[in-house]
């Protein structure tokens, strides 16, 4: 098990990248949650298979169709048993 929490920094609100966000760590078996940020960020954390949580972090970089990321800084946490995924 895998835990990373990720702060996307672009346009990434107001543009459907949290639930899209939520869809996909959904469809991937990954628990966390996703929120949107005061300054304009949204911050991500996702918990589950590697290579799952990997794919989500690689699928943050690019964000859905009508956002554009700047930039996205990962950091890896201890993993805590989440199982389900929420939009905060």
């Amino acid at each position: 098990m895998k835990r990373l929490r990720v702060v996307v920094s672009g346009r990434v609100q107001g543009v459907f990248y949290r639930a899209e966000c939520a869809k996909r760590a959904r469809e991937a078996g990954v628990g966390g949650s996703v929120e949107n940020l005061p300054d304009g960020r949204v911050e991500a954390v996702f918990e589950g298979p590697e290579d799952a949580v990997d794919r989500l972090v690689a699928w943050c970089g690019e964000g859905s169709s009508w956002a554009r990321v700047d930039h996205v800084e990962a950091s890896e946490e201890q993993p805590t048993g989440e199982r389900e995924f929420r939009i905060a």
